[in-house]
């Protein structure tokens, strides 16, 4: 296959991926961790609203989603690519770094969560994603 043709294809398949684990988590963590009385989880502003209201175990599955996300996307990636593995892993892990930015600027949170998933769970996943993959 062409380089350039399974490269393009190796970042859209990080992409999907990582965004169906993260998707998926996101979904499944308020059936393991209930939402606290009264949060509304449906609409961005309902979750704006409601964030005063979340407790610390609230954000376990949000970290996981995005972190775990960005390690499988990550690991596709490199696995998939041609040729500069490694690129396309931390290439996938700013994608969902960006990601993260913008809900992050649209829905809130607090302080330790918000520098938490920017530090660890984006760029750091990616790097392991890709060393993972390079095994």
């Amino acid at each position: 296959m062409n380089p350039i043709l399974r490269n393009i294809l190796a970042v859209i398949a990080g992409i999907v991926i990582g965004s169906i684990i993260n998707s998926g988590l996101v979904n499944l963590g308020p059936s393991i961790i209930p939402p606290p009385e009264g949060a509304d989880l449906t609409t961005i502003d309902g979750i704006k609203a409601s964030m005063e209201l979340f407790e610390f175990k609230n954000f376990i599955f949000p970290f996981l989603a995005h972190a775990l996300g960005t390690l499988a996307g990550a690991f596709a990636a490199a696995k998939l690519a041609a040729n500069n593995n490694m690129k396309f892993a931390l290439g996938i892990g700013a994608f969902f770094l960006l990601g993260g930015i913008s809900v992050i600027m649209m829905v809130g949170g607090p302080l330790w969560f918000n520098i938490l998933d920017l530090v660890v769970a984006y760029i750091p996943m990616g790097y392991l994603g890709g060393k993972l993959a390079a095994r």
